[in-house]
């Protein structure tokens, strides 16, 4: 049987409680609207590179935690995305500048190096470079 030809991730869909809230974050990193399908509830964001994001707009718990990595519980499913970016350096700098704090690294893993974030809604983004 033959494979499926994967050519890459199209997008990442994060859901979020607040669109307005998760566009000015990611709007720090380039991302910018591209459209819109409010019967939906999704908010598609582009940056230069090419990253899609997806905000599935229907969050409603009101104190933010990440079932998947802010519990003593471990549920399966999906805990982050990471995004590879050009220099760890430079993107630790940039975080800096506009006051987004490290959840955690840099810390080495496998043939990269990679820093943590949390979105609004304390999703985990990793940024990496690899070697």
């Amino acid at each position: 049987m033959a494979p499926i030809e994967l050519r890459g991730v199209n997008h990442i869909g994060i859901r979020v409680k607040d669109a307005s809230v998760s566009e000015a974050f990611f709007a720090r990193f380039g991302f910018e609207v591209v459209a819109r399908h409010e019967e939906g509830g999704v908010v598609i964001l582009k940056e230069p590179g090419g990253v899609e994001i997806n905000l599935i707009v229907n969050g409603d718990d009101p104190t933010p935690k990440n079932v998947l990595m802010d519990v003593d519980e471990k549920h399966a499913g999906y805990t982050h995305v990471a995004l590879t970016v050009a220099d760890l350096v430079q993107t630790q700098a940039a975080l800096e500048a506009r006051g987004i704090e490290l959840s955690g690294g840099p810390v080495r893993l496998g043939d990269g190096t990679s820093l943590f974030i949390r979105d609004p809604d304390r999703n985990v983004i990793e940024l990496r470079q690899d070697d």
